[in-house]
């Protein structure tokens, strides 16, 4: 049928979605464009953008007959619109931190699997097609790790094998080695977990150790919340550890410590409504109607960056953060030490932790040691943003040299610093990831993981979460019950994401001063300003406490007794 002979309305729909469609493609290309720091910059865009697509998909959805017979409309590009759809909602939860918007990515990931439609992918001639598939796949993987179901990410990369496979068979592509590299990295990021958790039947489940009501203990009635934690600065830099699409393992691990766990639909219920979104009509929801309260911190994800990148994330961070606000800053790095003389002023001269040379200047350092690390952020780098609340974590083998940083404006600020040495025989898993920040993430995989187990049943592991529950009660107890611990560690008490590091940092330090492998001073976690020993850190009643836990599970014997470990 020649175009005069296409009804008039049906041609004004086929116009339509040829608009709503470029228009779509010319927003999602501009968000690469974006800074990716400064909410303001970008707010409005992502609106526009979530807006177009909105309609976009409530169109093709009601005039499908149409576009099928008069625009030649194929399955694989219903996909690509709903794979944008799913890569818009991820960035948006990347920028605002919210997992709500990591089911919604989820949803629509989700369906375009249930309904195939990539199925045709390798029957074209060009690779093109097959390549989208593969990049759908990576994604897909990426929300389903952030969002713990890990059963569906090991089907995923048994399908992204054979996929690749055939990728290769089909086009003999040149980059076929660079997905297998991909599938590698999804692979040893799965296997850096270091302990299964076994159900009834013996079947590994997944518990997610993001905030719930229940994870931490609760503020004494009447207790006044000064500081919340606003801005969160997730650094990862360690040489040669696991990482999938610029996410370490320790990255990852922090991320899920500082985010609520979404309340609603379980994982069940979210893949029924991705599969059925097509079917009954869901559609795409505007950035204005998903957009509420913030349940949790603003975080800004950097994968190995440069300490000038570093350092504009920083100050983006402290722009946006409001007068009752605090800034953590974690960084897991590589350590760097300085070359200090004794009459050297202390904050630049005993090193810090690398960021990302990127070659930048290396002649210049070969030709005088006696310079600074250019590539090295420094304690003193920090300095100025202590003019306003500052919770810093570090975890590097050089994270004492931020211990004794000076307070220049008066503001409150709280270090908590990683071990300097690590037991030989746990040396060879930080490449799975730090102990230090395990324990931040979760104290009892921590543990089991020191004490060599690699899996429990769940009735195992729920009765002894009980119990570390009740000894973060004791410590929290200790802590606003002692009049010698700093008056700062109050002011960030309050914050159940600060509250809840602060009383894992405790747990931490009690079980490396107990267990045996754990040799002295250097093996333990350092605070800054130091919390008491004999009222807090090594307080009789945490470590009755954990040695009854140690029983639990049968492994006592790894741990001093009280008396001894006071010699």
């Amino acid at each position: 049928m020649s175009d005069e002979e296409i009804p008039e309305h049906e041609r004004k729909i086929v116009t339509e979605f040829c608009y709503l469609l470029d228009k779509s493609k010319q927003l999602f290309n501009g968000l690469r464009d974006l800074p990716q720091y400064g909410q303001r910059q970008w707010q409005a865009y992502f609106g526009r953008t979530f807006d177009v697509y909105t309609k976009l998909w409530k169109f093709q959805q009601q005039n499908r007959q149409v576009l099928d017979t008069r625009y030649g409309l194929k399955r694989w590009q219903i996909g690509e619109i709903a794979s944008k759809i799913g890569q818009l909602y991820y960035h948006y939860y990347l920028r605002t931190s919210e997992t709500n918007y990591l089911h919604e990515s989820f949803s629509f990931y989700s369906a375009i699997r249930m309904r195939a439609y990539y199925s045709k992918a390798n029957k074209e001639d060009k690779p093109d097609l097959m390549v989208k598939k593969l990049r759908y796949y990576a994604r897909f993987i990426v929300v389903c790790l952030l969002l713990n179901k890990t059963h569906l990410v090991r089907d995923l990369v048994r399908e992204l094998s054979k996929q690749i496979q055939d990728y290769g068979s089909t086009y003999d592509p040149g980059d076929q080695l660079e997905w297998s590299l991909v599938l590698g990295e999804v692979q040893a990021f799965l296997d850096a977990e270091p302990l299964v958790i076994l159900d009834t039947e013996s079947s590994p489940v997944t518990i997610s150790q993001r905030l719930q009501k229940d994870t931490v203990p609760p503020l004494e009635p009447g207790t006044e919340v000064r500081l919340t934690l606003q801005e969160v600065i997730i650094v990862g830099n360690r040489k040669d550890q696991v990482k999938f699409s610029e996410l370490t393992v320790d990255m990852f691990r922090m991320l899920q410590t500082l985010e609520r766990e979404p309340e609603g639909l379980d994982a069940t219920e979210q893949a029924a409504n991705g599969a059925q979104m097509e079917k009954e009509g869901e559609t795409v929801e505007s950035e204005d109607n998903i957009a509420g309260k913030r349940e949790n911190p603003h975080k800004y994800l950097l994968y190995k960056p440069t300490f000038s990148q570093l350092y504009t994330f920083l100050a983006s961070g402290f722009k946006e953060l409001p007068p009752d606000g605090v800034m953590l800053v974690y960084l897991s790095s590589t350590g760097s030490t300085g070359c200090s003389k004794p009459e050297d002023e202390g904050a630049y001269d005993f090193g810090g932790v690398l960021t990302n040379s990127r070659k930048e200047g290396e002649e210049l350092m070969k030709k005088s040691k006696l310079l600074k690390d250019m590539h090295c952020l420094h304690p003193g780098d920090l300095y100025p943003f202590t003019r306003k609340p500052l919770f810093l974590v570090v975890d590097s083998e050089n994270s004492e040299v931020f211990k004794n940083m000076p307070n220049l404006f008066g503001q409150p600020r709280v270090c908590l610093l990683s071990p300097i040495v690590v037991p030989a025989e746990v040396v060879d898993e930080i490449a799975k990831g730090s102990l230090f920040t395990l324990f931040l993430h979760c104290p009892l995989t921590g543990l089991l993981t020191i004490c060599k187990l690699s899996d429990i049943p769940i009735a195992s592991w729920e009765r002894a979460q009980r119990q570390v529950g009740r000894i973060l009660e004791e410590i929290a107890r200790l802590m606003m019950g002692c009049r010698n611990v700093d008056g700062m560690y109050h002011q960030f008490y309050g914050d159940e994401f600060l509250r809840l590091l602060l009383l894992r940092f405790v747990f931490c330090y009690c079980v490396f001063r107990l267990h045996r492998a754990f040799k002295g001073p250097a093996y333990y976690p350092q605070c800054h300003p130091e919390l008491p020993k004999n009222e807090v850190l090594e307080a009789l009643t945490v470590q009755k406490q954990l040695l009854d836990l140690a029983s639990t599970l049968d492994i006592r014997a790894m741990f001093y007794e009280i008396d001894e470990s006071l010699e």
